[in-house]
């Protein structure tokens, strides 16, 4: 088997991810923050050791300004819901995602203005029309970080400094770039950062997060939800104090313990040491695709400005068609479709279609690259 759909959740996982998941059940399987006992207390410093690693990831300076979710569409949504009010003027891109674009869809039906600018057909964004659609006036703006269908990585910094000129925060999709890209959210003046636990960070499914920068004021987000914290337990409101006026009711605590494992195994390999792993994957991808006859690749073609993220389709052959044999006769495993992200279809030109995605991981090999190419070029010439 080859697994190629690392863009839709990472596989395998880490050992030692596997391990702390085990380990949290059979040793600390109490529950963090809620008890004075050694269980509770023993899943509470679980939990918060996540926090310190993932806030020495993306560089920030407070474990406590990261906020534990069920993944990235829940972050983004807590995000969105919690600042964008009735009359607020949001930007976007032509290439995000559906965790993006429905809770924006749903919140202009509540009387926020949306305005999404274009993207070229290679997932790259238009600056000048960024320049254009950031009028004084705008509350935020929402981007992701590389798109789950072409991996074009996106300006993140500059993005942000031309945000913050116009008075507008900043919010980071970053699903596909936690743990494949280095980013720092202080440095690249990132207000708010969505990630989830089960791609590039290697952990399980169902964890994830929003980082706050520096910058944020959380009085200023109203939460997604409310109930028990474990924390000010004599007041029926919900307390102001951060996690915990984001956070409420059990954690998932067994998967924090394997976020927080997954982060550390990131960390111990060296961020730079995967991006340069995943670049020479993704050249190799793009290189033996486009030799292809009948192949068409999408997305900017260059291996440094791009994840490990290849889209692809054949000349006059269904894209299902090539997924199904890719899985059936060669054990390739990968993603058909439109991947949740039509605005991105519809940019790139692939839309109802979709695309064939491949997506390396740090456990794909080159060999695995090479048998991967092999399987279209037969699956073509036939």
């Amino acid at each position: 088997m080859i697994y190629l759909d690392n863009a839709a959740t990472s596989f395998p996982k880490p050992p030692q991810v596997i391990r702390a998941m085990n380990d949290f059940l059979e040793r600390a399987g109490g529950n963090p923050g809620r008890s004075g006992h050694r269980l509770s207390v023993e899943a509470g410093r679980i939990v918060y050791d996540a926090r310190e690693a993932i806030a020495e990831l993306f560089g920030a300076r407070d474990p406590l300004r990261v906020i534990f979710t069920l993944n990235a569409t829940h972050a983004l949504n807590l995000a969105l819901r919690g600042i964008l009010r009735a009359g607020d003027r949001v930007i976007t891109t032509g290439i995000e995602h559906n965790a993006v674009m429905r809770p924006l869809r749903a919140l202009e039906r509540e009387g926020v203005r949306v305005a999404v600018v274009p993207c070229a057909r290679d997932g790259s964004l238009d600056l000048s029309a960024l320049r254009d659609a950031l009028r004084p006036g705008a509350r935020l703006v929402v981007v992701n970080h590389a798109s789950n269908v072409v991996g074009t990585i996106l300006p993140i910094a500059e993005i942000a400094r031309r945000a913050r000129a116009a008075g507008a925060w900043v919010l980071v999709d970053a699903a596909q770039t936690a743990g494949v890209v280095p980013m720092d959210i202080e440095a690249m003046e990132i207000d708010l950062l969505a990630f989830t636990g089960h791609k590039g960070l290697y952990g399980p499914p169902g964890t994830g997060g929003l980082v706050l920068g520096e910058r944020v004021d959380a009085a200023m987000i109203e939460p997604l939800m409310r109930g028990g914290t474990g924390s000010r337990s004599e007041f029926e409101e919900q307390p102001d104090d951060l996690p915990d006026k984001f956070e409420c009711g059990t954690p998932n605590g067994v998967g924090i313990a394997g976020l927080g494992a997954g982060v550390r195994f990131v960390l111990e390999r060296g961020i730079e040491t995967i991006r340069a792993h995943e670049v020479a994957l993704t050249r190799a991808l793009i290189e033996g695709l486009s030799e292809i006859p009948g192949v068409t690749v999408y997305g900017t073609r260059d291996a440094e400005l791009q994840t490990a993220t290849v889209s692809f389709t054949v000349a006059n052959r269904r894209v299902s068609e090539i997924g199904l044999r890719l899985d059936e006769e060669f054990g390739v495993l990968c993603r058909v479709g439109l991947h949740c992200a039509p605005a991105a279809h519809r940019t790139i030109g692939t839309f109802p279609e979709g695309t064939v995605r491949f997506a390396a991981s740090v456990f794909t090999t080159l060999d695995e690259i090479r048998a991967a190419l092999d399987a279209v070029r037969r699956i073509v010439q036939v």
